[in-house]
């Protein structure tokens, strides 16, 4: 996910530098909601490689992949950019007509990637992944890159019955591994507090374990809930619509600063440095790898961004 959204604002920039391209987006079958947010996105062609890996040879593999491989190909593109610099996003890229482009072998994370390229370009390493792909996308397609920092995405309002009435904040705690994760005891600590100021807590979740410890936090915290399962639309919506997100390195995280949420990301076993949340909205990274932030920290940050 976090791929699909640093790419957004690369998106932002090639409709205000040239007006009137459309762009067609191929992204795991997961994230397909995402793109479909932006404006300046034409079609999106969800692609399965993660389900399809694991048997690739069955007949309804391969039936689904033949299919998308003849929509990808049913147009030809003035540009093929693979962003994501992987071997595996450049052979997809390659399936399609047009001339591809991409980073160079010194700017990639998988350097043979770029023998696949009709057009490399070198972006620095060291810059945080939001500006590499706005970098590359300039460079590619031939415009100055800069100007403001625009995810692009057009969010409808999210009102279910479920949603607290006052005021609430988004507690994202799950993440990918469990060393990522903020304890509970500081989560609760938090909602508290939050609970204090008569904000209430609402806790999302993706897997069966995740949504057990949203609904263990949920009720050791004043007037939290555990969300329902959200569709990555519906997800946006919510956190566009809260006081506060407060999240470990998640890829909701840096989707509550693509909607321009204030965002405050808890760092413990990983560093913000190239992936941390980044936006022109109130987005905080805190922490870093083997040194997560303490309770007090994460408040100061949340009061000093909570909207009113």
């Amino acid at each position: 996910m976090g791929d699909v959204i640093h790419t957004l604002p690369a998106v932002s920039d090639l409709a205000r530098a040239r007006p009137g391209t459309t762009v067609d987006w191929v992204v795991e079958e997961g994230f397909a909601e995402l793109p479909r947010l932006h404006p300046a996105v034409g079609e999106v062609l969800p692609i399965a490689l993660r389900r399809w890996r694991k048997s690739p040879l069955n007949a309804h593999t391969r039936s689904e992949f033949a299919d998308f491989r003849s929509r990808l190909q049913s147009s030809r593109y003035d540009l093929v950019l693979d962003i994501q610099g992987l071997l595996k996003s450049a052979v997809v890229g390659k399936l399609a007509h047009g001339p591809m482009a991409g980073y160079d072998r010194h700017s990639i994370r998988e350097p043979l990637a770029s023998l696949l390229y009709r057009q490399r370009h070198a972006v620095g390493r060291h810059l945080h992944a939001v500006e590499r792909s706005r970098q590359l996308m300039a460079a590619a397609v031939g415009y100055a890159p800069g100007g403001p920092l625009d995810y692009g995405l057009r969010v409808p309002a999210f009102t279910p019955d479920w949603l607290p009435q006052q005021p609430y904040a988004v507690l994202l705690t799950a993440t990918s591994r469990a060393d990522k994760e903020w304890a509970e005891a500081n989560w609760i600590a938090l909602g508290q507090q939050l609970a204090e100021r008569g904000i209430a807590s609402v806790l999302p979740w993706g897997s069966a374990a995740e949504r057990e410890r949203a609904e263990r936090l949920a009720a050791a915290i004043p007037a939290a809930c555990a969300a329902p399962r959200l569709g990555l639309g519906d997800a946006a919506g919510l956190l566009a619509g809260s006081r506060i997100v407060v999240g470990v390195d998640t890829g909701l995280a840096h989707l509550a600063a693509a909607v321009a949420a204030p965002v405050v990301a808890i760092f413990c076993a990983s560093d913000p440095i190239k992936t941390g949340v980044l936006a022109d909205s109130y987005a905080v990274n805190l922490g870093q790898h083997g040194a997560a932030p303490d309770v007090a920290t994460v408040w100061q940050a949340v009061t000093a961004g909570m909207r009113p």
